[in-house]
């Protein structure tokens, strides 16, 4: 079915860009066809006559059309569509229900987050903000995402993660705007510490507690291959000790207060045999409690934790630990932000979590800026309402 439109008076002569009024290029134009939503099993098009306008700004332009983008070959209600499947169906899926190809299902959904996030600044009151990558496919590829504390939004995403990458973030935000940035959480990254300094020097940068914790299970998990390995050494294969050690990695992952009795029980077994890997536990427990003392509401009780912690990492002999000591001393500054002011990764962790779904739901992106399109869609609350609901 093919309907054949034409804009109202006070739309015509506008560019398709920045929608001013502009004079005429030419009036002849050409016949264009925009795909709308079927009629039951049929497909619709619309088609209207395009002339140009010479915009002072952008120049020869096709003239602006309230029923569809500027450069797109879909209606408004199409596109909307399109985006509200995608968001909670696979590419796939969308694509066999609305009869596009499958590339063009991530092409409008980045076209219509592009769209969306032209009618809302979610950049104009950042103050806490939260940063992190995310692995978004196979040979290294990352995105750089970054997360509203206090909306709990997605507000940007860029492929790449390094300093460049950041600080095009910072160049979109601005110098003033940069400036307000009052708290940033990060996972500990070196790139993302300098950048934050060098652009907003004012903002307190907090170490992220799961990544802390982590680097004391990584300490922890060093240890106990070097104890396993020592049980191993001379026998030419397994023996019993280094069986028990092997299936003890997960007792000592565990939190303490997750243990279940027969797991208890393996710890007891582990701290009557082989004491000095039940200290490097202790220590990694050690460091566990002292972010939950923050979370519990004793900042200044988990301060001195840490300092206790730090004393005891650095004369407990154990290479591991005594590394991992120094490696604390270095971010002290960003762990006490996060013991004083509650602030952690966990919300742009979820995200990230959220964005993998996405992508897998999807069965994979090839472009990286669809899926920053499909995930500003789903996090980042620009997600269109169904056509009609409105």
């Amino acid at each position: 079915m093919i309907v054949h439109v034409r804009p109202r008076k006070g739309a015509r002569q506008r560019c398709g860009r920045c929608g001013r009024r502009a004079g005429w290029y030419d009036q002849a134009g050409r016949r264009r066809r925009w795909r709308s939503l079927d009629a039951g099993t049929t497909k619709v098009w619309l088609e209207a006559t395009v002339p140009r306008v010479a915009c002072p700004e952008h120049g020869p332009t096709v003239v602006q059309v309230p029923w569809a983008r500027h450069d797109a070959g879909h209606t408004y209600a199409f596109d909307d569509q399109v985006a509200w499947l995608a968001v909670r169906t696979s590419r796939t899926a969308v694509a066999e229900l609305m009869r596009v190809a499958w590339r063009t299902v991530g092409a409008i959904c980045r076209r219509v987050a592009e769209d969306a996030k032209q009618k809302v600044n979610r950049l104009a009151n950042l103050r806490r903000i939260g940063i992190d990558e995310i692995s978004y496919k196979r040979n290294h590829n990352y995105l750089t995402v970054v997360v509203d504390h206090d909306t709990r939004l997605l507000v940007w995403a860029a492929p790449g993660r390094d300093k460049e990458t950041l600080g095009q973030f910072f160049d979109l935000l601005g110098e003033d705007s940069g400036k307000r940035i009052t708290h940033v959480s990060a996972d500990g990254a070196d790139w993302i510490k300098t950048v934050v300094k060098q652009r907003c020097p004012g903002a307190l940068l907090g170490a992220d507690p799961y990544h802390v914790v982590s680097w004391a299970t990584d300490a922890l998990d060093a240890e106990r291959r070097d104890v396993w390995n020592s049980a191993r050494a001379g026998k030419g294969k397994a023996t019993d000790e280094s069986k028990a050690l092997k299936k003890a990695r997960w007792v000592l992952w565990r939190n303490e207060d997750d243990l279940t009795e027969a797991q208890q029980a393996k710890l007891g077994w582990i701290e009557k045999t082989h004491p000095r890997l039940h200290r490097a536990w202790a220590l990694k427990e050690g460091l566990r409690w002292v972010f939950s003392l923050a979370r519990q509401g004793f900042p200044r009780l988990a301060t001195t934790a840490l300092d206790r912690w730090l004393s005891w990492a650095r004369r407990c002999r154990i290479p591991a630990f005594v590394k991992l000591a120094g490696k604390v001393a270095r971010h002290r500054d960003a762990i006490e932000v996060s013991l004083q002011h509650g602030l952690n990764n966990g919300l742009v962790e979820s995200t990230n979590t959220k964005a993998r779904l996405l992508a897998r739901q999807a069965f994979g992106f090839r472009d990286p800026h669809a899926l920053i399109g499909l995930a500003m869609l789903a996090l980042g609350g620009l997600c269109p309402p169904l056509p009609g609901r409105v």
